[in-house]
């Protein structure tokens, strides 16, 4: 009890202070931290035949205001719940943690049917009774398991066990030619109602297995078990193994697909890449082309620098314009010997005469 004690302690002084967790106060609607208690159970919860009572108190039960205040720890509330739990599920591991937290200080109850009852009232059933008596024994809410529990609730079964309330959801049960087997409980003001998990139960698990019978027929041969277990004809295990096998080839084809379109997009994405490097390198080849031999590239400046050098090289030095000059007399014309005169031509050869052109022979020609 101490440490609740220094809890309070610690409380009241953040509240003297005025702050709490990060500057905050009592009014800011942050709830006030609790001890933290952890139980682990190492063994089975065990049968009730098994637990010693002691008749010498009598039994007196609580009554719900009394339940709901919190009863001392050595009267906890008794609390029964029971069912069938065939198949067992996590809508019966809810329906038992709802019991058990119903009151503050609360021993639970279970009670199991057994397979005589069970199969005259409501069924055949996947699990026995001694597998669905081992299945309630493992839930941790548990704290004693009923076996053979009876099927309507007497006085006499609710005094032998000291119970102060039954826990079941609040839908009437119709079974045995009743409109509601816990009629009587909740007239006697016994009963506390609990909540149903909806999408999951016996019926719904076991309607699954039927819908896909073929499915799990299928996988327990594959995984050993024979025909005559799975009660199979000779028939139907040869289909289902045909199935199987197409089944494989058909998972062959697919993988191959799935590896095929993974390397067709690896090709893609390579591609692409190729052809982005390509894009890339082919401008800068252009550009550098362009640079080169273009209208106005390296290339043509370099014929200009060197067709201007090869003129350079070929053209004549001019002479100095120091050096002195010559004197160069005017070549003399070509005339016809003994004659200032031009010859009268005959009308044969004027035609001649007319086509011939007086030259001026200068000296360069000459040279």
């Amino acid at each position: 009890m101490e440490p609740p004690t220094s809890s309070r302690m610690n409380s009241r002084k953040r509240r003297k202070d005025g702050s709490g967790p990060n500057g905050a106060t009592e009014l800011d609607g942050i709830p006030q931290k609790m001890s933290r208690r952890s139980f682990g159970l190492r063994e089975p919860a065990p049968f009730s035949d098994e637990v010693e009572i002691d008749y010498s108190k009598p039994y007196i039960r609580v009554t719900f205001e009394e339940a709901m205040r919190g009863t001392p720890l050595d009267r906890p509330v008794r609390v029964y719940a029971d069912g069938i739990f065939d198949l067992f599920h996590s809508g019966h591991a809810r329906a038992l943690m709802q019991a058990k937290n119903l009151f503050p200080n609360t021993y639970l109850i279970v009670g199991v049917c057994s397979d005589e009852l069970t199969h005259n009232f409501k069924g055949f059933t996947v699990m026995n009774e001694n597998e669905r008596y081992d299945a309630v024994q493992h839930c941790r809410y548990v704290d004693e398991v009923v076996r053979n529990a009876p099927w309507t609730l007497t006085p006499e079964f609710l005094a032998e066990h000291r119970i102060d309330f039954v826990a079941h959801d609040d839908i009437p049960y119709s079974s045995a030619g009743s409109d509601d087997v816990y009629k009587h409980i909740k007239e006697a003001g016994m009963f506390a109602p609990t909540q149903r998990t909806e999408g999951i139960s016996t019926s719904d698990i076991i309607t699954r297995i039927v819908r896909d019978y073929d499915v799990y027929a299928r996988r327990n041969l594959q995984r050993g078990y024979t025909a005559k277990e799975l009660n199979v004809s000779f028939i139907n295990e040869k289909k289902y193994h045909l199935q199987e096998r197409v089944d494989k080839v058909k998972k062959r084809v697919k993988d191959v697909e799935e590896k095929s379109k993974e390397f067709v997009q690896k090709v893609e994405e390579k591609s692409i890449d190729l052809i982005q490097k390509w894009e890339e390198k082919s401008r800068e080849f252009i550009g550098n082309f362009l640079e080169m031999f273009g209208p106005e590239g390296a290339l043509k400046h370099m014929l200009k620098e060197g067709k201007g050098r090869m003129l350079q090289a070929i053209s004549p030095k001019q002479s100095p314009s120091s050096s002195p000059t010559h004197d160069r007399s005017p070549s003399p014309s070509f005339r016809w010997p003994f004659s200032t005169k031009t010859p009268p031509s005959s009308p044969v050869n004027r035609s001649r005469n007319e086509s011939a052109v007086t030259y001026d022979i200068s000296e360069d020609e000459e040279d």
